[in-house]
């Protein structure tokens, strides 16, 4: 039996949903879809697979987690948005304040690649398209 299952959202929890999406807008041109009047919850124009922010405060007790925070490990997961130019994407986000993790390099396989950390410490990575070859 094959189940029907596709990928709707990405969340991320985080201190300050507010200051979450400026900095998304801000650092990657991204539009917010939709904020929850409460602005303890906001969804990010990203394609067809919802890139969404939570608030901390509103999992509360339910749900046991690491926070993200700046100067703490990153957590063992990324974000990552495919770019036609990753040095100038790279440069655009860390103006606005995202921090440095890896320069743009290209990988053996040809894809362009980068990294940085955003306002609360969760890895994005910027990267061209995979060409696949058939």
């Amino acid at each position: 039996m094959t189940a029907n299952i596709r990928l709707g959202y990405v969340i991320i929890y985080v201190n300050d949903v507010a200051a979450t999406i400026e900095f998304y807008e801000n650092a990657f041109g991204i539009k917010r879809r939709f904020v929850h009047e409460s602005g303890q919850y906001a969804e990010m124009e990203t394609g067809t697979t919802a890139l969404a922010f939570v608030s901390e405060q509103m999992i509360g007790e339910s749900h046991s987690f690491r926070k993200n925070r700046r100067g703490d490990l990153s957590p063992g997961a990324e974000i990552a948005f495919v770019v036609e130019d990753v040095e100038k994407q790279y440069s655009i986000a860390f103006e606005a304040g995202a921090e440095e993790v890896e320069k743009p390099i290209q990988k053996s396989w040809g894809q362009t690649v980068a990294y940085v950390r955003d306002n609360n410490g969760f890895f994005v990575e910027l990267c061209t398209q995979i060409e696949t070859v058939a």
